[in-house]
């Protein structure tokens, strides 16, 4: 069974529930976030559809990465727009959620179901699903601080701060979670916790850079425009550890080069 072929289905079903919530959010409707929670359900239903199919957890390849990324950003974009009261969030982080969904569904990069011995650890699981999961709450603080950016009264440039302080404190925890967990993996899998390979080392500048907003804010918190600023910096190299670093001529000699 190729569940990839299904991919088009969930993905256009999803898109349809996210419009619509999206619209009635616009009109302050109550019934926003039940729209868009069915349309987190679409894609939880085919990664359910999925990790079936291939007899595994869907968190191997890039394709599978990002269909997971969208599932946990538009749920992250919901749990944070329902905590803080701010349906932009969740307008914010379904519009990059579709945004990675779309390009799935068009460019799935299936490959090989089977797992390389590296990958058959008990820590391939966690260690891929708590970065998801922090990489979907970190973007969610970016793309508020870029909402924050946007506006130019200063009252919600500090309310846009605020929601991103709160996703990147939680955030940082799974990937502080995910780092250690890596390191762990490492040990076993390879006989060492660190090698400076180009993703070990991209990661850590993406622990730095967040942990490095925290110490911003707590030393200036009379600094909200720089501090959003910032954070949109610190996306950018969150991306590229995910993405760019797969591209970078040194990526070729990468244990992490399964990931393709």
């Amino acid at each position: 069974m190729n569940a990839w072929s299904h991919l088009p289905v969930f993905a256009a079903t999803a898109g349809a529930c996210w419009a619509a919530a999206l619209a009635l959010d616009a009109r302050g409707h109550r019934a926003a976030p039940w729209v868009h929670a069915a349309g987190v359900a679409a894609v939880a239903g085919f990664v359910a559809l999925l990790a079936w199919s291939l007899g595994r957890p869907p968190l191997r390849t890039l394709g599978e990465t990002r269909l997971m990324y969208a599932l946990w950003l538009s749920l992250a974009g919901a749990v944070v727009a329902a905590r803080w009261r701010m349906p932009w969030v969740r307008a914010y982080a379904t519009v990059t959620a579709a945004a990675f969904l779309g390009f799935t569904a068009m460019h799935p990069e299936t490959h090989d179901k089977t797992l390389m011995p590296a990958l058959r650890s008990a820590w391939f699981v966690p260690h891929v699903s708590v970065y998801l999961l922090a990489y979907a709450l970190l973007s969610a603080a970016s793309l508020a601080g870029l909402r924050g950016l946007l506006r130019r009264d200063e009252a919600g440039a500090r309310e846009a701060l605020r929601v991103a302080d709160n996703a990147v404190v939680i955030g940082f925890g799974f990937l502080t979670l995910g780092l250690s967990f890596g390191a762990l993996w490492a040990k076993e899998a390879w006989g060492h916790y660190w090698a400076w390979d180009p993703k070990e080392t991209w990661a850590l500048l993406t622990w730095l850079g967040y942990l490095s907003h925290l110490h911003l804010r707590a030393l200036r918190r009379d600094l909200v425009r720089p501090a959003l600023a910032y954070l949109v910096a610190a996306w950018v190299v969150l991306l590229l550890c995910w993405f760019g670093v797969n591209y970078f001529p040194s990526a070729e000699t990468s244990v992490h080069t399964y990931a393709r």
